[in-house]
């Protein structure tokens, strides 16, 4: 298994840990100190010697920050977590607030007096984090020795995964030529050198890929590009086998990740102009080249933009991933069927998918490398905890008349996966219909969507939502993320939600995941990937208009569609799909699977629709 059920977290050490924590702010002069979610790479996911905000206080979410101040404690999460925090830390030592609507930033400005000293590890925060606290009126102390680093006597050693080479056939480029357009984009951007804090855009750029952090294959380490001259890239040698280091030192000078700080002092005191983006790059590196008369270039990331826009080579081997995975899907869901109401648990749920990818991945000589994160499996209430993760002490069993919600994904060399679908267990209720079918309202409307260029994700999110507003309803989450290319599952910086201000261009690959969560009850989300197309002209119209190609190929649950609430273009557009998955996946199944299928995906039923009856299809 390439995930376990054991828990991980214990709340029992906050108030011990805050305690020590606080002691040391006495001894440090300071009021209050910022413990994030955050590795040196500000990555999503982090090895296990980074993971400071759970040790301290019990938190195993993605994404969230604690501000440790002399008289209280605040963790800051967003919506994913709210339930999922409340359960994992201690209430009586940490409040918890909104890390979206109520930041760090904001928090500090209306709780505490100007001039408090608030200090940090500037190797764990952002240069525009940074800046946003300085404007909040606090004194933002950077340190040295992160205290908790100090006080964390059993911290694991960092990890040493194996780096290997990307095939060119998946790469659909060779890494030379990348670097050759990267560096006339760093000379573009008014830039001599551009350093590279992000894992994913160090293994886009040389096509390498790694397994340092759970589920996302990338080595931990740091590049430095140069417009003119050599590039250098800091990865710890015992990561390499002879290939790979021949490899690499064919396209940059390889370094040890200890000389950074020195190579980029030196940079700067040679009049380097360095490009670092501000929303990716660790304060420390700022102030490296600040402190030593450098110039700071403050710009995107290069790779950012090319990593997202999927080339070829890239969306076909996707296409392939989503087939194979499509096919294990559908075995799982033909399986959960086979199933009777309460008889099996989330964790059996768990492992029974991830045993069809693998089998899968066999028979197609595609093996699974790993899940792209880990399974949300929730029964009845443990589903409206939207990022929840199942363990020994929490799985639930399917019960009669629950709901049940599974999300989950894979990572294929040739690809990554996500998917979510909910079905389900014994009959549904009209509420659960009715509830599922606006959800699945919202998914189809961003999927028959056309849109001209310059549409950004801040543009659209509100249509996967209007049918839920209607009823009064919403989720607490974003519309769709990026994904990448047998990366990370979560890529920016392409999204669909209130905050997404990139435009939206042609190969980049996006979730489509509205859903619904009743606290204590129940949760809905569906989950396809989609890809956005290049503009086409329209008969008629001025403008050639953007759409999307669905990657993700499973059914729905037609057992939880009320088809009076769907318009004549969503049952047509539900029929369309269903064909295409049939079409393509069905050939890759046999026996009681196939059979499920070919009922899954049969067409929907003649429904009255107003005064007249219509067909799906």
């Amino acid at each position: 298994m390439f995930q376990t059920f054991d828990e991980t977290n214990d709340p029992s050490h906050g108030a011990s840990r805050v305690a020590s924590l606080r002691t040391w702010l006495d001894e440090a002069g300071l009021d209050g100190f910022l413990v994030p979610r955050a590795d040196e790479h500000q990555g999503e996911y982090v090895p296990a010697c980074a993971e400071r905000l759970k040790w301290l206080t019990g938190f195993t979410g993605s994404a969230g920050v604690v501000l440790v101040l002399k008289e209280q404690a605040v963790l800051f999460v967003d919506g994913r977590y709210t339930l999922q925090a409340r359960h994992q830390v201690d209430p009586e030592v940490f409040a918890i607030e909104n890390l979206i609507g109520n930041p760090p930033p904001e928090w500090l400005m209306e709780n505490v007096p100007a001039g408090t000293r608030i200090g940090l590890d500037p190797w764990l925060h952002t240069i525009s984090e940074v800046a946003a606290l300085r404007k909040a009126g606090v004194e933002v102390v950077p340190v040295d020795t992160n205290p908790i680093d100090v006080l964390w006597a059993d911290r694991p050693q960092p990890p040493l995964g194996k780096v290997e080479i990307q095939p060119l056939a998946f790469a659909g480029e060779l890494a030379k030529d990348k670097l050759a357009r990267l560096a006339e984009d760093i000379r573009a951007a008014g830039g001599s050198h551009a350093v590279l804090t992000d894992p994913s855009s160090l293994a886009w750029a040389f096509n390498i890929r790694g397994s340092d952090v759970p589920h996302t294959p990338l080595a931990l380490g740091f590049a430095v590009l140069a417009a003119e001259g050599p590039h250098r890239v800091y990865l710890d040698e015992r990561k390499l086998g002879i290939e790979t280091r021949a490899y690499l030192t064919q396209l940059a000078h390889l370094k040890s990740p200890s000389e950074l700080e020195s190579d980029i002092a030196v940079l700067a005191n040679e009049g380097s102009q360095i490009l670092l983006d501000p929303t990716l790059a660790a304060e420390r590196l700022r102030l490296i080249v600040v402190d030593n008369s450098g110039k700071v270039v403050e710009a995107p990331d290069p790779t950012r933009i090319p990593r997202a826009t999927k080339n070829s080579a890239e969306l076909a081997g996707s296409r392939a991933a989503h087939r194979r995975d499509g096919a294990a899907m559908c075995k799982m869901l033909a399986w959960l069927d086979r199933q009777e109401p309460g008889t099996t648990d989330e964790i059996a749920a768990v492992t029974a998918l991830e045993g069809f990818r693998r089998s899968m991945g066999e028979e197609t000589q595609m093996p699974l490398r790993d899940v792209s994160f880990s399974t949300i499996s929730g029964a009845g209430p443990n589903g409206a905890i939207i990022h929840y993760r199942v363990s020994r002490d929490t799985s639930r069993v399917l019960g009669n008349g629950e709901l049940f919600l599974l999300d989950s994904g894979a990572q294929y060399q040739d690809g990554t996966t996500d998917i979510t679908r909910t079905v389900p267990i014994g009959t549904p209720t009209a509420e659960m219909r009715q509830r599922y079918t606006l959800v699945l309202k919202g998914m189809i409307q961003i999927s028959m969507l056309r849109f001209p260029p310059g549409t950004r994700g801040c543009d659209i999110d509100v249509l996967a939502r209007v049918a839920l507003w209607r009823h009064g309803l919403d989720y607490a989450h974003g519309t769709g993320h990026g994904v990448g290319s047998y990366l990370s599952v979560h890529e920016g910086p392409q999204r669909i939600a209130r905050t997404g201000t990139q435009k939206l261009l042609p190969g980049m690959i996006l979730s489509n995941e509205p859903g619904y969560y009743k606290e204590g009850a129940y949760g809905i989300r569906i989950e396809n990937l989609i890809v956005v197309t290049p503009a086409e002209a329209i008969d008629g119209g001025d403008i050639p208009m953007h759409g999307f190609e669905t990657l993700t190929l499973a059914p729905f649950d037609k057992r939880l569609i009320d088809y009076d609430l769907l318009t004549k273009a969503e049952l047509q557009w539900i029929d369309a799909y269903h064909a295409r998955v049939l079409a393509e996946i069905g050939p890759m199944l046999d026996g009681e699977t196939l059979a499920w299928l070919e009922n899954a995906a049969a067409p929907l039923p003649v429904v009255p629709h107003g005064n007249e009856p219509i067909r799906a299809s």
